[in-house]
C-alpha cells in the first residue's frame, strides 16, 4: 500500500502525455522524411539534439498497448469497443497516406490497425474455443498486421497479448516486455553501415529509455483511475490521431513556401 503515493498519473494524464510525446517527435521525424522521401533512413541525418526529442515519441505505442490490454479488463462492451478501433482506424488511413503514401506508397497502414488486431488477439485467446482454435485466431490476428503492414505490425499485438497474459505476474511481465522491447530495438541494427554508428546507437538507447520509461510509468505511476473527463478525453484521442498527421501535412505544405 505504501507503493500508491507513487500513483499519481490518471487514465487522462497518461494519454496527454502520450500524444504529447507522439505529437512532437513525429512533426520531427515526419517532416524530415517528407523532405527526403527516397531515403528511408533520413531520420538518422538529423541534428543530434532533434534526432533525441524524435526518439521520444516511441514513449506513446507501449501506453497505448497498456491501454488496449488494460481496456479488454474493464470495457462494458468488447465488441463495441473493437468496432470503434477498426472504424478510426479506417477514418485515420487517409490522413496516414498523407505523409507515408509518397515515401512508402500505398503499401502501409496506420498503428491504431494493430491495435484493432491486438484486441481481437485477447479476445480470441479468452474464448471458450478450443485451444487449437485460439492459438490459430492469435496467428491470424499477427498475420493481419503483416498483410496490411500496419505500423508496429507483429510486435504491436506481441506487446498488448504479453501484457495481458502477465498482467497478474509483474516479474514475467517486465521480463517479457524487457526482451521483447531488445528484440523491436536491435532490429534497427539492419542500417549498421548505412547510416552514421554513432546516431544510430544514439537512436536505440533513447528508444530502450522511452520504452522503459512508459512501463515504469504505466506499472508504478499510473493509478487506474478515470480523469475528470474521461470521455472527452477518450474522444479526442481518436479525433486527435488523424488530425495530428494533418498538423504534420499542413506545416510541411506552410513551411515549404
Amino acid at each position: 500500500m505504501h507503493n500508491n503515493k507513487y500513483k499519481v498519473f490518471n487514465r487522462d494524464m497518461m494519454k496527454y502525455l502520450a500524444l504529447t510525446a507522439m505529437f512532437i517527435g513525429h512533426m520531427i521525424a515526419w517532416i524530415n522524411l517528407m523532405d527526403h522521401p527516397d531515403n528511408s533512413l533520413a531520420l538518422y541525418e538529423l541534428p543530434t539534439v532533434l534526432l533525441i526529442i524524435s526518439g521520444l515519441a516511441l514513449f506513446c505505442p507501449p501506453v497505448m498497448f497498456f491501454f488496449i490490454a488494460d481496456g479488454y479488463k474493464y470495457t462494458r462492451d468488447r465488441k463495441k469497443y473493437a468496432l470503434r478501433l477498426l472504424i478510426f482506424a479506417c477514418i485515420s488511413q487517409p490522413f496516414d497516406w498523407l505523409i507515408f503514401q509518397p515515401i512508402m506508397g500505398w503499401r502501409t497502414t496506420n498503428v491504431i490497425f494493430t491495435l484493432f488486431f491486438g484486441l481481437l488477439s485477447i479476445i480470441a485467446l479468452e474464448s471458450d474455443l478450443k485451444l487449437w482454435k485460439r492459438v490459430l485466431l492469435v496467428i491470424l490476428c499477427i498475420g493481419s498486421t503483416v498483410l496490411l503492414r500496419s505500423d508496429w505490425m507483429i510486435f504491436g499485438v506481441l506487446f498488448i497479448l504479453l501484457l495481458h497474459i502477465f498482467r497478474d505476474r509483474p516479474k514475467a511481465r517486465f521480463t517479457t516486455y524487457s526482451l521483447l522491447i531488445l528484440l523491436h530495438t536491435s532490429m534497427n541494427l539492419f542500417s549498421l553501415g548505412k547510416v552514421q554508428t554513432f546516431k544510430l546507437i544514439l537512436y536505440m538507447f533513447v528508444a530502450l529509455t522511452a520504452f522503459m520509461a512508459a512501463y515504469f510509468c504505466m506499472t508504478t505511476f499510473y493509478n487506474g483511475k478515470k480523469g475528470r473527463h474521461p470521455n472527452f478525453a477518450k474522444w479526442f484521442f481518436y479525433g486527435f490521431f488523424p488530425a495530428h498527421y494533418l498538423i504534420i501535412y499542413i506545416v510541411k505544405m506552410l513551411t515549404d513556401r
